[in-house]
């Protein structure tokens, strides 16, 4: 197996560069309930909640948004 050091790097730099992170901290138990659900669709937890968020945005301001 190749050294993918490089990889990670430049990944890791890339993303910090084109995307802002948010925590999202949630009770016990909420994150295997929302695993469940976002499986359930296809879709991965980060998926399914941007997705979620989407509609909300769409929704109180009429407008699109790109997550």
């Amino acid at each position: 197996m190749g050294d993918n050091s490089k990889y990670t790097d430049y990944k890791r730099e890339f993303n910090m560069l084109n995307y802002d992170r948010i925590e999202l901290t949630v009770k016990k138990g909420t994150k295997t309930a929302l695993k469940q659900a976002a499986s359930g669709k296809g879709e991965s937890i980060n998926s399914y909640i941007k997705n979620a968020v989407q509609e909300q945005y769409k929704q109180d301001t009429g407008k699109e948004i790109e997550l």
